[in-house]
Order: C-alpha cells, then sequence, then structure tokens
C-alpha cells in the first residue's frame, strides 16, 4: 500500500465530542479513513478502508447504550 498524503485531510471530531481533547480525529482521504489521536496531531495515524471503517462503525452503534 502506497503512502497517504494527509496533508490536505479535513480533520473533524464527532459531534458528541466532549470538547475536552480527548478524542480521536477522523479523514476520509482518498477514499479511505485515517484516523489520530487529538492530543497527539503530529503522532501516528491508522488508515483503514472504508469498508472496514464502516463495519466498525456499525460495531460500535450495535453495542452502545441507548
Amino acid at each position: 500500500m502506497t503512502a497517504l498524503d494527509l496533508t490536505r485531510a479535513d480533520w473533524r471530531t464527532s459531534t458528541r465530542s466532549s470538547g475536552n481533547g480527548n478524542c480521536v480525529e477522523v479523514a476520509t482521504v482518498d477514499g479511505r479513513v485515517a484516523v489520530r489521536d487529538s492530543k497527539d496531531r503530529g503522532g501516528p495515524v491508522l488508515v483503514f478502508s472504508s469498508a472496514t471503517w464502516a463495519a466498525f462503525v456499525t460495531g460500535v452503534d450495535a453495542v452502545r447504550p441507548g
């Protein structure tokens, strides 16, 4: 897999974030989803395919309390 150019990434946090900086940021770039720690924006980034990210979100929704 080739390196992903994140210089144009439009990072965003969840609307459910409490705004205290203890969350992750997500960006969609070239059809993939990048995730980073909001406290360490220059740190490592995890990159997932769109299908893998969608499966993760579906799984989280399934176990999240009402």
